[in-house]
């Protein structure tokens, strides 16, 4: 089995919860890494790895239920991130302070999917019984 088979077979075996978490995490190595190349002058790194992060929060944008409440919310969110890296990249290292922010949005919401999993997962939980009576 090659690499690339592997990798397409594990992800296509991932819960949605486990493949939000996968796209934050790469947003989040995408931002690190658009922020080293911007401190390194490397301008066509900078705005590859922003470019890949913009693709990222695009497509969560796209799988957005929109009957739910909270993907209002989301898209907002989703929609300030663009802004911000679109600002970002056109000013350069003037704003460089920006990308620590919003990997940090990004590691919140993150947190929280993998929190909120956890307690749904969590919900078959023995608990003590005892008699009344």
């Amino acid at each position: 089995m090659t690499y690339g088979k592997y990798k397409e077979d594990t992800i296509f075996s991932m819960s949605p919860v486990e493949l939000l978490i996968l796209l934050y995490d790469e947003c989040m190595k995408d931002l690190r890494k658009a922020d080293m190349a911007l401190e390194d002058g490397d301008i066509t790194a900078f705005e590859d790895y922003i470019a890949k992060t913009v693709k990222i929060i695009r497509y969560l944008i796209n799988t957005l239920d929109m009957s739910i409440p909270i993907s209002r919310d989301l898209r907002r969110l989703y929609d300030y991130i663009i802004y911000d890296l679109s600002k970002v990249k056109a000013s350069g290292k003037s704003l460089k302070g920006e990308i620590p922010k919003l990997v940090e949005i990004i590691e919140d919401l993150r947190d929280g999917f993998e929190g909120a999993s956890h307690l749904v997962q969590d919900t078959h939980e023995a608990r003590q019984a005892s008699v009344v009576g």
